[in-house]
C-alpha cells in the first residue's frame, strides 16, 4: 500500500532550481536512505513532504489517517517542561483518548438508551486502541528508550532548556521513536550521538516494522538499516534496491555506460560533420550529405550531468609552535556545576588527540576551558609558545551575509576572484557561493566555516564535530587533508572510522566526567 506519493514536483529557492519534476512514491515497511551531496536537496524535499514548505510545483498525497514522525531538530522545548513532560507527549493522543473516555462516563447519566449503545460503542473503540499501543505501560516504555539513548542519566526531571544540543536532539528523537509512527522521516539522526546510542538506534531501525525515510552520510549506519536508496542529484531523484554499497555499485555501472555511449556518440557526431562540411557543396555528393544532415538534426544528443566540484582541502600552515601545546594542572571544568574530577592533562607538539565519549560529560566545554574562551571552575592552563589556534565550533551563529560577503569579512584585502575561487576549492559552486547562507544546507553551511578555517595560518586545530552533515566526499577529503597537516590537532568525533587514521591518541572523557553512567 502506497504511504506517500509525490508527483512531478519541483521546486527552487530564487534563481536557483533545487528539484524538477521529481516523483516518488513510499510503500508500507520501507525503509529508505535518501542520499546525495551537500545542497542537492534532502532538506528540502523533506520539508515540502511534511508541508513546512510549499512546492512551486506538483502534488503531494500521503493516505488517509497516516502517522507520519519527522526528527525536526529546531522544534521548541518550553522552560518548565522536564524531559519527561516531552517524552510523555508522544503519547499526548492516547492521553487524549483516555480523557475522552472519562467524559463518555460522565455524560451516560443523561443519556438515553440510543445514545447509551453509541457511547458504549466508542468507549469499547478507544478502550480498544489504548489496550493495543499499551497505554498502560507508559512510562516503562518512556525509561527503555531513554536509557538505549543515555537520556535516562541526564535525568528525566531536568528542566529540557537546560540541556546541550547532544542531549536535546536525543530527547527529540527517543519522543519520535515512542510515537512509533506509521513512517518515520529522519534527517541525519546520528549527529550529536555518540557510538553507544549511534549502534542502540541501529538495532531499533533494523526491526522497525513501519517504513523510514533516512537522510545521513555516515556509511556504516545506512548500510546497516536501509533496503533501498533514493538518490538525489542534479535535480532528479532516482531509485535503487539495496543499500549504499549496492547503489555506488549500479550508480557507477550506470555512468561508465553512459560516458562510454557519449563518447561513441560524439565520434559518430564528429564523423557526421565532418561529412556534410566536405560534401554539401558538391552536385554529386549533396544528397548523401543532406540524408547525413538530417540523421544530425533527428539524434537525440547524450548529455552528461555538469561535474560537480569535489573539495579540496590544505590548511595553511603557521610557523611551528613550541614543543608545549598545553599543560592543565587540577583543571575542573564546568559553568554551574562540576563536569570533571581534577585534571592533569598534557600535549605536545605534532599530536593528533580524538576526544571521545557520550554527549553531555564536557568535550566541547574542555576544548573551551583550553583555549580559554571560557574559564576552568578550578585549576590552570598553561598554553605553550607561538600557538596559531583555529577552532570549528560544532554550531555557528547564524548569519544574513552571502557566503562571498563571510568570507570578504574575514580576508578584507582579497578581490572577489580570490574569494571565490577559496569557496570553489571547497565544494561550492556558484550558485551556492552566490546565496545567503541562510538557505544553505547544513553541509554547505559546514564548508563556509572550513573555508575561513582553511585559509588561516595555524598550528593547533580544534575541531568539534567537524563532520557532522558534510557529504561523504567532503568527509573523505577532510580526513586527508588533517592527516596530511603538520600541526597538532585536538578533536571531538563520534566516527571512529573518520578519526582512527588520523590520530596518535584517543581521549575517553567518561573516565574523568562526574557524570554517571
Amino acid at each position: 500500500m502506497s504511504i506517500l506519493t509525490v508527483q512531478n514536483l519541483s521546486h527552487g529557492f530564487g534563481d536557483r532550481a533545487i528539484l524538477n519534476d521529481v516523483s516518488f512514491r513510499l510503500l508500507k515497511g520501507e525503509h529508505i536512505g535518501l542520499v546525495g551531496a551537500n545542497g542537492e536537496g534532502k532538506s528540502t524535499f523533506m520539508n515540502i513532504i511534511t508541508r513546512k514548505l510549499q512546492p512551486d510545483e506538483g502534488k503531494i498525497e500521503w493516505a488517509k489517517n497516516v502517522r507520519v514522525g519527522y526528527l525536526d531538530q529546531h522544534a521548541v522545548l518550553e522552560r518548565g517542561m522536564t524531559i519527561r513532560d516531552v517524552l510523555k507527549g508522544a503519547f499526548q493522543y492516547l492521553i487524549d483518548m483516555e480523557t475522552r473516555i472519562g467524559e463518555l462516563y460522565m455524560e451516560m447519566g443523561d443519556a438515553t438508551p440510543e445514545q447509551m449503545e453509541d457511547m458504549l460503542a466508542e468507549v469499547g473503540e478507544l478502550q480498544e486502541t489504548l489496550d493495543s499501543n499499551d497505554f498502560y505501560i507508559i512510562d516503562a516504555k518512556v525509561e527503555e528508550v531513554a536509557r538505549g539513548l543515555g537520556i535516562l542519566d541526564v535525568g528525566l526531571d531536568r528542566d529540557v532548556t537546560d540541556l546541550s544540543g547532544g542531549q536535546r536532539t536525543k530527547v527529540l528523537l527517543a519522543k519520535l521513536l515512542l510515537e512509533k509512527p506509521d513512517i518515520l522521516l529522519l534527517d541525519e539522526p546520528t549527529n550529536y550521538l555518540d557510538e553507544v546510542h549511534i549502534e542502540w538506534l541501529k538495532r531499533y531501525l533494523q526491526n522497525y516494522d513501519n517504513a523510514f525515510i533516512l537522510i545521513s552520510h555516515d556509511i556504516p549506519f545506512l548500510n546497516s538499516v536501509i533496503n533501498l536508496v533514493y538518490h538525489m542529484e542534479n535535480q532528479e531523484l532516482n531509485r535503487y534496491v539495496g543499500d549504499y554499497d549496492k547503489f555506488m555499485e549500479v550508480y557507477e555501472m550506470k555512468r561508465s555506460q553512459l560516458e562510454a555511449a557519449y563518447k561513441r556518440q560524439q565520434a559518430e557526431i564528429a564523423d557526421l560533420k565532418d561529412f556534410v562540411a566536405r560534401n554539401k557543396a558538391r552536385v554529386s555528393t549533396r544528397n548523401m550529405a543532406m540524408s547525413r544532415q538530417k540523421k544530425l538534426d533527428k539524434m537525440d544528443v547524450i548529455e552528461l550531468s555538469a561535474e560537480r566540484p569535489k573539495p579540496e582541502f590544505r590548511f595553511l600552515q603557521a610557523r611551528t609552535s613550541g614543543r608545549l601545546i598545553f599543560d592543565a594542572k587540577g583543571l575542573v571544568i564546568g559553568y554551574d556545576e562540576p563536569l570533571s574530577r581534577p585534571l592533569d592533562l598534557q600535549m605536545e607538539r605534532g599530536q593528533k588527540i580524538a576526544l571521545v565519549g557520550a554527549n553531555g560529560i564536557g568535550k566541547t566545554t574542555l576544548l573551551k576551558s583550553l583555549l580559554g574562551l571560557i574559564n576552568p571552575l578550578e585549576g590552570t592552563v598553561e598554553r605553550g609558545e607561538f600557538l596559531e589556534m583555529g577552532y570549528f565550533e560544532q554550531e555557528a551563529a547564524s548569519s544574513n551575509n552571502t557566503c562571498i560577503e563571510e568570507i570578504w569579512s574575514e580576508f578584507p584585502s582579497l578581490n572577489q576572484q580570490q574569494v571565490r575561487a577559496m569557496l570553489a576549492k571547497c565544494g561550492l559552486m556558484t550558485k551556492h557561493i552566490e546565496s545567503k547562507i541562510s538557505v544553505l544546507s547544513g553541509g554547505e553551511k559546514a564548508k563556509v566555516r572550513l573555508c575561513k578555517l582553511l585559509n588561516n595560518e595555524t598550528n593547533l586545530l580544534l575541531l568539534d564535530e567537524p563532520t557532522n552533515h558534510l557529504d561523504v566526499d567532503a568527509k573523505e577529503e577532510l580526513k586527508r587533508a588533517l592527516k596530511e597537516y603538520k600541526g597538532s590537532v585536538l578533536l571531538i568525533s563520534h566516527e571512529p572510522e573518520f578519526y582512527e587514521d588520523i590520530v596518535t591518541d584517543v581521549w575517553n572523557c567518561e573516565s574523568w566526567t562526574t557524570k554517571v553512567f
